[in-house]
């Protein structure tokens, strides 16, 4: 009999399969690749709500974790993931940066907001007002971290590389079987991919469509990630992610006309040169419509488990709430209320 098995082979489902392996549990994680939010995502991390200046509720905190995260992994895994890179939030007018200073003052926000103007000219982008800097962001190269996550749990026989049949689930008190495997406890992540899972698919789990770009601009001069209507990443030899959209109501993964229509809107809004188009992607962020995670046990099985809702943030917070779940399985660790699956009362 193993310890677990994780539903779901990106962000979340790594997150979690490090806190299992950290502790010598044994698992086995199944993947399907329905779900490609984590392969497409803009990687970036950023403990700032910028449209408010705001912060994000236990920001410094998700941020340790997912650093301890990235030193843990596999000594297997032998590239970099994680990128620390300002971010900087262009300013519009004097009002933004009247609004900037006053958030900045704020004890809760002075480890993440600079007091400094920066006014460094960039190749390619107009702004006379200047820059805000964000600190303690970067971005993580999520394409990568999943694909060789992936490998390393392929070398290990620990990954199935197919769909999960929930009809063959057996689900006892003591133990579950799932064609030839028992194990103790399932924990899904699927992202939204949920909307197919009979035991949470009552879930509020609303899905979020992001579409962006990998551009080529050669007299662009970047080496931060400039953060307006859109993000624009460095990503060396003069390749950028630029992105992204917000669409809730289109469901699929594919890119659209109207998506490229947009990103191409913002674009030419920010930058002042010439770019071309390399590749257009998409996907279906895990968003909930309170902005909240969602994660715990089910309301019936107490051997069933869900972590998912990590939204646009993912990067971030992933390390942080499969820590947080992991230990409430293990240890009984009280959840946060506003992270756990009992705010959500199932309808009959």
């Amino acid at each position: 009999m193993i310890d677990y098995i994780i539903v779901g082979g990106g962000l979340a489902g790594i997150s979690f399969a490090e806190q299992v392996r950290n502790v010598s549990k044994s698992f086995v994680v199944f993947n399907d690749s329905s779900q490609n939010s984590s392969l497409i995502a803009g990687g970036l991390y950023n403990p700032v709500i910028l449209k408010r200046f705001s912060g994000l509720a236990n920001a410094q905190e998700q941020l340790d974790e997912m650093k301890k995260f990235y030193l843990n992994l596999p000594t297997q895994l032998e590239g970099k993931y994680d990128f620390a890179l300002p971010v900087l939030r262009k300013f519009f007018s004097i009002e933004e940066q009247n609004n900037w200073f006053a958030a900045s003052d704020k004890p809760t926000m002075a480890p993440f907001l600079s007091t400094e103007l920066v006014l460094k000219n960039y190749a390619g982008i107009s702004s006379p007002l200047g820059y805000g800097e964000v600190m303690q962001t970067g971005f993580v190269d999520t394409k990568k971290l999943v694909q060789d996550y992936h490998t390393f749990l392929a070398e290990g026989n620990l990954i199935r590389n197919e769909s999960f049949d929930y009809s063959a689930l057996e689900i006892n008190e003591e133990s579950i079987r799932y064609k030839g495997i028992e194990c103790r406890k399932i924990v899904f992540a699927e992202g939204f991919g949920i909307i197919k899972n009979p035991y949470f698919n009552y879930l509020p789990l609303d899905g979020t469509k992001g579409e962006l770009f990998i551009i080529k601009a050669e007299d662009l001069r970047l080496d931060v990630i400039v953060n307006t209507s859109v993000f624009i990443l460095p990503l060396g030899n003069n390749m950028y992610k630029v992105g992204a959209t917000y669409n809730w109501e289109d469901k699929t993964s594919h890119p659209t006309e109207a998506g490229r229509a947009e990103l191409i809107s913002r674009i030419d809004e920010i930058i002042d040169c010439d770019y071309q188009i390399i590749s257009h992607h998409a996907g279906i962020r895990p968003t909930v419509k309170d902005r909240k995670p969602l994660i715990g046990v089910h309301w019936q099985y107490k051997n069933l488990f869900v972590l998912n809702g990590l939204g646009t943030r993912g990067v971030m917070q992933g390390p942080a709430l499969a820590k947080e779940l992991f230990e409430y399985v293990e240890f009984g660790t009280e959840l946060r209320v506003e992270n756990d699956i009992k705010r959500i009362r199932k309808k009959s």
